[in-house]
């Protein structure tokens, strides 16, 4: 594909010459003549200077300069370069499709319904009144539970598990390993001190565009139901505990950790390893930084950092005095024996405690 008509369909500003042939992409330390590349972050702006990719998508502002010697280098303006860069991937590179089809060592219950253009793979099972839509690709070794609903256009990797009575919307994908509706952690004490299993009625409802990845549980629901909005993302070791619910485009990242009745709303971010209590709400456009841990309610916008979590910009004035406690005990104890000295030195300067 020549540069130009990279540059043409995702709506670049080309700088440098368009006949180049254009092969693939790579990152910026490894690509090579032939290849694309992209700046996002700007610690990587020293490897614009030398840097063998044949072109680099880079917002307008920012300037090339190259070593002397180095190959020559395109610029393709755009104001998201990793955005782009993803879509240049689908140039070079498209995921496998499936046949529609079921395997023969697949087992369909009589009474699923299932839709045009299905593929269903090796030893899957999809059990009675499941509703599985146009499209969707089962690909091995999944279980689809009694009563479920699955939208148009579903993939499930190998390994994939969704519980009885759970809804899953249009486009979901859910990586290797998923289980949608695994049972919420709920027990009663008793009077021998023995724990007496809650049944977990409510389903896990998972909305259109949501994608969540390997060996991640989203838990149903004692009563009402837990809920996955429209386009949320969640990675890999993400648990969301029963009766949760996490807002539209939110991302947790990995090994995110959310427990009973958590609301997260809109477009917020947990990073990794970051976790809540339960009951809590977490505003729209909230940020819980890695590793942090929520003991109560976050208001829309803020950013939350440490555990328990705190506002970022104290946390960080926190962590700079933590940083500088060695020193602070060194000057402390040096001005205890000054003290001290002084004391020796005159005895009677100094009222005795009493």
């Amino acid at each position: 594909m020549k540069l130009s008509e990279v540059a043409s369909k995702l709506g670049c500003r080309l700088e440098g010459h368009g006949d180049a042939e254009i092969r693939g992409v790579a990152g910026i330390e490894v690509a090579a003549s032939g290849e694309l590349t992209f700046l996002a972050n700007r610690r990587y702006a020293p490897l614009l200077k030398s840097t063998r990719a044949s072109a680099v998508f880079i917002e307008e502002r920012v300037v090339l300069n190259r070593e002397e010697g180095a190959p020559p280098l395109a610029a393709l303006r755009t104001g998201n370069p990793y955005l782009a860069f993803a879509k240049a991937m689908e140039f070079f590179y498209q995921s496998p499709r499936y046949e529609t089809g079921i395997h023969p060592t697949a087992v369909i219950a009589a009474s699923a319904r299932i839709g045009d253009g299905v593929h269903i793979g090796p030893y899957c099972f999809v059990d009675e009144h499941v509703d599985l839509g146009r499209g969707s690709v089962l690909h091995s070794f999944v279980s689809i539970y009694q009563g479920a609903k699955v939208g148009e256009e579903f993939f499930a990797h190998a390994h994939v598990s969704v519980r009885e009575n759970c809804r899953i919307g249009n486009r979901v994908i859910l990586q290797n390993g998923v289980v949608i509706g695994s049972d919420g952690f709920g027990f009663a004490k008793q009077k021998d001190g023995t724990w007496y299993k809650i049944a977990q009625s409510g389903p896990a409802i998972i909305e259109d565009d949501v994608e969540i990845q390997a060996n991640s549980t989203v838990n149903r629901a004692t009563i009402g139901e837990t809920r996955i909005r429209r386009g949320a993302k969640l990675d890999d070791l993400v648990l969301v505990g029963h009766a949760s619910k996490v807002g539209a485009n939110t991302l947790l990242c990995g090994q995110v950790g959310l427990a009973g009745s958590t609301n997260v709303g809109d477009n917020c971010i947990f990073a990794g390893q970051s976790a809540s209590s339960g009951h809590l709400s977490v505003g729209n456009g909230a940020i819980v930084t890695a590793q942090s841990g929520l003991p109560g309610d976050v208001e829309p916008g803020a950013i939350r950092s440490g555990s328990p979590a705190i506002d970022n910009r104290l946390w960080l004035k926190v962590t700079a005095a933590i940083n500088r406690l060695p020193e602070l005990q060194k000057r402390v104890n040096q001005l205890e024996r000054e003290l001290d000295e002084l004391k020796s030195a005159a005895p009677g300067s100094f009222a005795s405690e009493t």
